[in-house]
């Protein structure tokens, strides 16, 4: 027969609607064919209707999250990206690592791995024979990674039964500290600073920053940012002493194609101080994304245990991912199940609020297998129909990497196929429990 004929026979089989090109990532239950995932292509494409390049990635515990994401960034390498693992609580990016050759950055109490995430990065770079407009830009960039941060860090924090607000007035005063730490007013250079510098320069304030920030005298300035400068002085001297108050030591290989920092070591001190590391890690990072002219991967695991800080660790998350067109960068978040991003406030809470419109920044979603009881979850927070839900629940339930991918509103069952050889032994996430 022509081909034009073959579609009455075979009505229902059609090749795939995306392009063959970025990482082949398994089998199109639907046709056949490998299907692909190009995240920057497609957002480049204007026929698929995918705005952004973030991935977020659900799934019950051992249907193949773990797996699909490493088999993702080794199959990207080949395009010229690089990956950059943002914590590693269970060192499940170890093995892939060494196999390039690579040592994880082990972060944790008593570990020589110091990581500053007050870095200014190389935006600092060559300061002074910057033109008065490059520094005001740049200074901008730098001071806001630098509040959001402290904002996030401050407000996930309790003093006695009262909760550490960081409003105005509190951005105001950390903003002039920084100002006054960096000497910003001095054109020449844009001085690194560290956090045991942030709560010295409140505890001790010089004399023009009191008059800078209007306070009539000293004891009034010391009186109202109490509750502030204990925050920041449990920074230093709790779990984090010694990890995030010193210049960075980390010296990133950037021709590597693979970097990760393994939180391991902090699981033992709670979900909260894992938490807070990963945003440190996150606003370092964010400084880091203008060393190397590749394209890269940001991979950031265990996201709810950061969405549980408050307000202002879920607007520092937001922003990181709202910033994923501009900097060039696909940021990869992983979840259990999409209701993890309502755990981060109360019901009806600002920060829950921001935490469900995440879910909208992500236009790819790639959904393994989960119990009935998430069900109501894929419909009422991701928006799916009812036959998402039943191959979430149902089909993907069936074996393991088993997903589907939700390309915009496009969705495609999809099996995941790996090299026994090659990639098997580098994904398989059940090999601590063998040993």
């Amino acid at each position: 027969m022509t081909s034009d004929q073959a579609g009455v026979f075979w009505p229902f089989l059609t090749a795939s609607p995306l392009p063959p090109t970025g990482a082949p990532m398994g089998t199109d239950m639907s046709n056949g064919a490998t299907f692909y995932v190009d995240p920057h292509g497609w957002v480049l494409n204007d026929a698929i209707p995918v705005t952004n390049p973030n991935i977020f990635v659900f799934g019950k515990p051992g249907r193949g999250k773990s797996a699909w994401v490493k088999a993702f960034l080794n199959r990207m390498f080949a395009f010229g990206y690089q990956a950059l693992i943002l914590g590693d609580p269970k060192d499940e990016y170890e093995l892939m690592c060494r196999h390039f050759g690579v040592e994880p950055f082990a972060i944790g109490p008593g570990m020589p791995t110091r990581l500053n995430p007050l870095d200014p990065g190389p935006l600092a770079t060559n300061w002074g024979q910057l033109d008065k407009e490059e520094q005001h830009r740049r200074q901008a960039i730098i001071f806001g990674r630098w509040l959001v941060l402290l904002r996030s860090l401050i407000g996930s924090q309790s003093i006695g039964d009262r909760k550490v607000a960081v409003g105005p007035t509190e951005e105001q005063v950390l903003k002039a500290v920084l100002v006054e730490l960096t000497h910003t007013t001095d054109t020449r250079e844009l001085r690194p600073i560290v956090i045991p510098q942030v709560w010295q320069q409140l505890h001790s304030p010089s004399d023009h920053l009191i008059a800078e920030l209007r306070y009539p005298d000293r004891h009034t300035f010391l009186d109202d940012t109490r509750l502030l400068r204990d925050a920041v002085a449990q920074l230093i001297s709790g779990v984090f002493a010694g990890i995030f108050d010193a210049p960075t030591t980390v010296t990133i290989d950037w021709n590597a194609p693979i970097q990760s920092l393994s939180l391991s070591r902090l699981m033992p001190l709670g979900d909260d101080a894992v938490g807070m590391a990963l945003m440190c890690l996150n606003s370092w990072g964010t400084a880091m994304r203008h060393v190397s002219g590749r394209r890269r991967i940001n991979v950031r695991d265990e996201v709810w245990r950061q969405l549980r800080l408050g307000t202002g660790a879920v607007s520092s998350f937001d922003a990181d991912l709202r910033l994923s067109r501009s900097h060039g960068d696909i940021e990869i978040a992983n979840a259990h199940k999409p209701s993890d991003y309502l755990g981060a406030g109360h019901a009806g809470s600002q920060a829950q609020q921001i935490a469900k419109d995440l879910l909208h920044l992500g236009d790819i979603k790639v959904l393994f297998g989960q119990d009935a009881e998430v069900a109501d979850d894929l419909e009422q927070l991701l928006e799916l129909g009812p036959v998402a839900r039943d191959i979430v629940t149902g089909w993907a339930m069936g074996g393991k990497g088993r997903a589907l991918i939700a390309v915009g509103p496009r969705l495609h069952k999809v099996a995941l196929t790996l090299h026994a050889d090659l990639e098997l032994p580098l994904t398989d996430t059940n090999q601590k429990l063998q040993t």
